[in-house]
């Protein structure tokens, strides 16, 4: 294949920047008191997330600039790897439990989220695999099954952790490739309905998921409980009106809203930046997945428009649910919001692939 022949997508790269700049500010405003009060430091967290911000979006450039069929070798021994990590970190005395789910790998505050690069080894390999056996997709033994029983595996692997956010993501960036290709939408629809079964048998299986189903519902049945979460992500959002109570003037982020830094840092935006700054926010990622669909239909190969909806894929439905949660649309999972929320390891990643995507884009046709 000949070397990139245009510039890479400039509608894609500022939306990534400004997405990013708006996160280091919002991880600042959200996490001071928090900092403060644990490190002494109101500027722990934002120094760390500016840390790896830096050195995701170096790994973007580079990305960005080699050649995005380099990863289609790299796949395979990538995604055996993954599976070893997912492996490692249910064992314990050497996978790390945080949040309730033994899901890291590390020492200390240092460490990273086998899951994390699950979601994207699973898309690079699902585009090399489908892009090889596209005419086969149609048929559900040899062609829609494999790839099935590779993300379902992965994903078992993550929910024995448990991880059900970070499953859910892979597994909906994962279908969206296998659809891309071709796919069946009865073979789809069927295989949609068994795992609604299975959903509803891994919600009732744990209690404090079916306590976050109940609290969805009606948060204000158990509100110092499982509904606690939902209820004062509301109360950030709804005193934000029109054009918010100013940065850095959030209420919320005094110990009333757990964690705001993390999954509950839109509600944070939308309380000091009001309606107008969440829109934008939203507004900045619908343009990012524009650009990332549209790098899709332009790619020149097979295997460059699947990782491209795959990577794409992977933002779209973490910022769906992540919003979800946040607005009370869905129940509280775990999911962090793209580039905004406080991430260490999964920011410098998540740069990584946008820098593939980036150049993809590169190829348009």
């Amino acid at each position: 294949m000949a070397k990139a022949r245009s510039a890479p997508d400039l509608w894609m790269i500022l939306s990534i920047l400004l997405i990013l700049s708006i996160g280091l500010v919002m991880v600042y405003s959200a996490s001071a008191v928090l900092s403060f009060n644990e490190f002494g430091d109101a500027f722990y967290y934002v120094k760390r997330q500016l840390l790896f911000a830096v050195l995701g979006v170096a790994a973007m450039f580079v990305t960005m600039n080699t050649d995005y069929w380099v990863w289609k070798k790299a796949s395979k021994p990538a995604l055996l790897v993954c599976f070893l990590l997912l492996l490692l970190v249910l064992i314990p005395g050497i996978g790390v439990v945080r949040g309730g789910a033994r899901s890291w790998l590390g020492i200390s505050s240092l460490g990273i989220q086998p899951s994390e690069f699950m979601k994207l080894a699973m898309v690079v390999f699902l585009a090399k695999l489908l892009s090889e056996r596209q005419e086969q997709i149609s048929t559900f033994a040899k062609g829609l099954l494999p790839p099935l029983a590779i993300m379902g595996t992965a994903f078992g692997l993550i929910m024995l952790q448990p991880d059900l956010g970070t499953g859910t993501v892979m597994v909906g960036a994962s279908l969206l490739v296998i659809y891309a290709a071709g796919a069946r939408i009865r073979h789809l629809g069927s295989l949609a309905l068994l795992g609604v079964a299975g959903l509803v048998g891994l919600i009732l299986a744990a209690p404090y998921r079916l306590q976050r189903i109940t609290a969805f519902l009606d948060p204000w049945q158990d509100p110092l409980g499982a509904g606690y979460q939902s209820i004062q992500s509301l109360y950030a959002i709804g005193p934000g009106g029109l054009v918010g109570l100013g940065l850095g003037m959030s209420r919320q982020k005094y110990n009333y809203l757990p964690e705001p830094q993390t999954d509950f840092i839109f509600s944070i935006v939308a309380e000091e930046l009001g309606f107008i700054g969440g829109a934008a926010v939203i507004v900045l990622f619908l343009i990012l997945v524009w650009r990332g669909m549209r790098a899709a239909i332009m790619a020149p190969d097979t295997f460059g428009s699947l990782l491209a909806v795959g990577i794409t894929g992977i933002i779209a439905v973490q910022v769906l649910i992540n919003i979800g949660v946040v607005i009370g649309m869905m129940p509280v999972t775990g999911i962090t919001l793209p580039l905004i929320s406080y991430g260490g390891s999964s920011l410098t990643l998540l740069l990584t692939a946008l820098g593939i995507l980036l150049n993809i884009s590169r190829y348009s046709r």
